[in-house]
């Protein structure tokens, strides 16, 4: 297993947004991945704050190869330019680091609940696109519940610091209160869903939604118990309102910096502020030099909610600890069904010399009453099944580490179960 891609801690937004795959291109963008020599099975988690590549290579070199390719491919741009700020783990580390990410340690507010559906959703996706196969299946399985543990079992996502209540606090911080305010909300999916319920918990009044389907507006605008509005229609409701909350999943710009121009000259002065939570970004950000403008974008959000983050931050030794255990018990599993295909061929070879030995006496059997065949059936077997027992054991105990792997060799040896062992 590999992993390569970039998150927040290692390029900007600007560089993040090149490579971002949205919603829509998704199951192309599988199909590609999947089409390449070395890519087996493909998983693909792309966020505004990553895009990662999770695939079960054939080569590994090889296969990080076929990634940076896809990359490059997606950013429009040579390897070369974005190879710095990426990443790559393979095995025992890249499900290490799936771990962390769905447990919200590697999120850019650290312990956010979202990702974990994120991770779900990408893999999900995976899977119904015929992309993803047993392997990250078992992989992603895990992650998920190391997820769901990390958040049961320490206090790293109690506190309500997710994207959404992060770009309400950093409106309320600009405004004082969002208590009565217009808001146009642009986008209709689930981030945008979080932004609408966040703005609705803190008081906003008059609540737009826009939406390139329309028909999606209209359904996120009911749940909350606003308005929508097709998207023609912006410039008008922007003249309005207050706060524009972006977070579309397109790759266009949808508010030009000569728009924010053209409706600023008709507020007759009054301010608007502008969160655009979009990667790629929904709004120009030239839109910020405007006068009466404040445009804050994804990266602001960890800015303002770095003094937030301590008691979550106590709580990060917890959660490595808890990964380091899942990775052990996730190893020991994997083993586990390693070490699978030896006993079922040990118990085999021993069913086999059984049956032989059956054969061999079957004159002799055949003279026996009936009742004392099935206790010779059952006798024989009980002594295969015990004298195997305590070997088998053993060896699944021993699993994934170099005393197990000393039984495999020696069984396999003994026994001349050469199949087993390749």
């Amino acid at each position: 297993m590999i992993v390569v891609g970039l998150n927040h801690r290692t390029a900007p937004v600007e560089l993040r947004e090149r490579v971002a795959v949205p919603s829509s291109r998704l199951d192309k963008a599988l199909h590609d991945l999947s089409s390449r020599e070395h890519l087996a099975e493909v998983v693909l988690l792309s966020t505004c704050n990553r895009t990662e590549i999770y695939a079960r290579s054939t080569k590994f070199h090889s296969a990080v190869s076929d990634v940076l390719d896809f990359l490059s491919e997606q950013g429009g741009a040579p390897p070369e330019q974005f190879s710095e700020h990426l990443y790559t783990y393979y095995d025992d580390s890249a499900v290490s680091h799936l771990f962390g990410v769905a447990a919200g340690l590697d999120s850019m507010i650290l312990g956010e609940g979202e990702i974990l559906g994120q991770v779900r959703g990408a893999w999900q996706q995976a899977e119904s696109e015929g992309a993803s196969g047993q392997a990250l299946a078992r992989v992603f399985r895990h992650a998920i519940e190391v997820g769901k543990r990390v958040r049961t079992d320490t206090a790293i996502g109690r506190s309500a610091l997710s994207v959404s209540s992060a770009a309400v606090a950093l409106a309320e911080r600009t405004m004082f209160s969002l208590r009565g305010r217009s808001v146009l909300i642009l986008g209709a999916g689930d981030v945008a869903e979080g932004l609408g319920r966040a703005l609705v918990s803190a008081g906003a009044g008059d609540v737009v939604v826009a939406n390139r389907t329309h028909a999606r507006a209209v359904a996120l605008a009911e749940r909350l118990g606003g308005r929508a509005v097709p998207l023609g229609e912006l410039p008008d409701v922007l003249t309005r309102a207050d706060v524009l909350l972006t977070a579309t999943d397109s790759t266009e710009v949808h508010v030009e910096r000569a728009d924010v121009e053209a409706v600023m000259e008709r507020r007759g002065g009054s301010p608007l502020l502008i969160v655009d939570v979009a990667v790629p970004r929904d709004v120009d950000p030239g839109a910020g030099e405007v006068a009466g403008v404040t445009l804050h974008d994804v990266d602001d959000l960890h800015q303002l909610t770095e003094a937030a983050l301590d008691s979550r931050r106590r709580e990060i030794a917890t959660v490595r600890e808890i990964i380091g255990e899942e990775l052990e018990r996730f190893q020991t599993d994997r083993a586990a069904r390693e070490v699978a295909p030896l006993v079922t061929e040990l118990r085999a070879r021993a069913e086999d010399i059984r049956q032989a030995e059956l054969t061999r006496f079957r004159a002799k059997i055949d003279a026996l009453p009936p009742e004392a065949r099935e206790v010779r059936d059952a006798l024989t077997q009980g002594l295969v099944n015990k004298l195997l027992h305590e070997p088998t054991v053993r060896l699944k105990e021993a699993a994934g580490t170099a005393r197990g792997e000393l039984y495999s060799d020696a069984l396999g040896t003994l026994f001349d179960i050469r199949d087993a062992e390749e």
